[in-house]
């Protein structure tokens, strides 16, 4: 098996003991306060049942609430004190074997205590630990305790969804010119990339009212934008990435997403609220980076999105997810037109009702059918095989396949190879494989690493934790000696892009 030419990354470091001090305990509460709530909302459910037999099911649902509260809160304690990691119970979920191999090779090495085994590793465990709790239970086991906080932020992100349907349309209507000068297409790319790094703070200006003279300016005074912009990407392989993604053209290209946590940007950031808009707004980035590629551009025939199968750094994309997003989307309940009044409980078909508002109304009347319109390509293309889940649609939630279970195991990507050769061998056929986020970024640029020159790969990722790649020692040290906080502050970026060996 390979060895990393560098040590584990663990709690010693300064992001780490953060991460377990703070970061850990408040998404434990939060998911403490999720089953409480609904545990209490289930207590006052039974007033109106009538039928004996289903009262003592709501009881009982009640009571393994409370015992995963105690579990959970158990869990907290013993992380405040360094205590050792547990085995994960066998609970007839994937990936119990290799949690608890694992922890047993840290613990013969002293390391298999809160503050003492590698972050990657223990942080996975702990929601693969959490995921263990529910699955144990008769009533909880298809309960994702992030739902509630990924559906009310989506809502949140109506205007900058609406945006990005008006950007389409734009794009639809002129979509002869870009046939006509491949060029622009290389700059709307550019602002695809910077789309999905740094949200919509900027790159929508960039992209909204496309007409013919404005494709002009974004190849003029739009490039410089754009230059500026990337100052703060202190490794930047655009330029190559276009270049490998031009040559994908008549090779029935596919390209592949990993759909990526944001669960450490959520919790550690100071701007809580704006994060959150902006996770919710990143999932869509990646429908619409996919539409993209696949409806503008002659490079790609097919995208394949990778998502998880369990509850995963709080806002990962399950197949669940997935589904209601496009649901949702199309869902005059949850995106109304304008004429239509906010419902007090609006849900997506096939969701529980929810006690947030639906998305207020655009408040351009063409708006609500330019989103009909872009969500309904992407539900044909869903349809017809041109997107697709790597795994099928209706996999339950902890269910197990060995095209997905990789994704929430404990080991780095550069294990891919020995660990799941399915997965491997399925990416080694990709035109490009994108990832995005901290999770993904560790060990990817490892030149001695078994994944380099895999596959293609494109990592996309905002600075939010101390560990680095791929940037210049130079650039590293002024940034330091300016006392920027350039690791963890969200404000520089990495582009990465590394080739298919021939």
């Amino acid at each position: 098996m390979f060895e990393a030419p560098f040590p584990p990354y663990d709690p010693t470091d300064k992001t780490s003991y953060v991460t377990v001090l703070k970061r850990w305990p408040v998404i434990l509460t939060q998911i403490i306060d999720t089953i409480y709530h609904a545990d209490h909302d289930l207590g006052i459910s039974l007033a109106s049942i009538e039928s004996a037999a289903e009262k003592s099911k709501v009881e009982e649902k009640i009571e393994e609430g409370k015992a995963i509260i105690s579990k959970i809160s158990q869990v907290k304690y013993e992380m405040a004190r360094n205590r050792p990691l547990e085995p994960i119970p066998a609970d007839g979920e994937a990936m119990v074997e290799m949690y608890n191999e694992e922890l047993a090779r840290l613990a013969a090495k002293e390391r298999n205590t809160w503050f003492t085994a590698p972050w990657l590793y223990a942080e996975c465990y702990l929601y693969r630990l959490i995921r263990s709790f529910f699955v144990q239970s008769t009533h909880w086991r298809t309960f994702d305790p992030f739902a509630t906080q990924k559906e009310t932020t989506f809502k949140s992100s109506g205007k900058a969804i609406y945006q990005l349907a008006r950007t389409m349309h734009e794009l639809e209507v002129d979509k002869s010119e870009f046939d006509k000068d491949p060029a622009k297409l290389g700059v709307l790319f550019g602002e695809m990339i910077q789309m999905c790094l740094w949200g919509n703070a900027t790159d929508l200006s960039m992209l909204t009212h496309l007409s013919h003279d404005d494709i002009a300016h974004l190849q003029t005074v739009g490039r410089d934008a754009q230059a500026e912009r990337r100052k703060f990407i202190l490794k930047d392989d655009q330029d190559q990435v276009w270049q490998h993604i031009q040559s994908l053209e008549g090779k029935d290209a596919r390209i592949d997403f990993v759909l990526d946590n944001s669960g450490f940007e959520v919790l550690s950031d100071p701007h809580y609220a704006l994060t959150q808009l902006l996770i919710a707004v990143s999932a869509i980035h990646r429908l619409h980076f996919a539409d993209f590629l696949v409806t503008f551009t002659p490079y790609a025939s097919k995208v394949v999105f990778h998502p998880k199968l369990i509850p995963w750094f709080v806002s990962d994309v399950t197949p669940t997810d997935f589904t209601n997003s496009i649901t949702s989307l199309l869902s005059d309940a949850f995106f109304p037109p304008p004429s239509a009044s906010i419902p007090s409980e609006a849900a997506a078909p096939g969701t529980e009702p929810s006690t947030s508002i639906a998305v207020e109304p655009p408040s351009r009347p063409e708006e609500h059918e330019y989103l009909r319109r872009m969500v309904s390509r992407w539900k044909s293309y869903i349809d017809h095989g041109v997107f697709a889940l790597s795994v099928p649609s209706d996999t339950p939630l902890g269910g197990s396949n060995p095209k997905a279970d990789f994704w929430t195991s404990p080991w780095p990507y550069w294990d891919m190879k020995e660990r799941t050769p399915e997965i491997f061998k399925n990416l080694s056929k990709s035109g490009l494989v994108i990832l995005k986020g901290d999770l993904n970024i560790v060990g990817l640029k490892a030149s001695a690493s078994p994944l380099a020159g895999a596959f293609p790969i494109l990592s996309l990722r905002t600075n939010k934790a101390d560990v680095a790649v791929a940037v210049d020692q130079a650039v590293a040290d002024a940034l330091d000696k300016q006392g920027v906080q350039w690791r963890t502050d969200g404000k520089y970026a990495l582009v990465l892009f590394a080739p298919k060996s021939a």
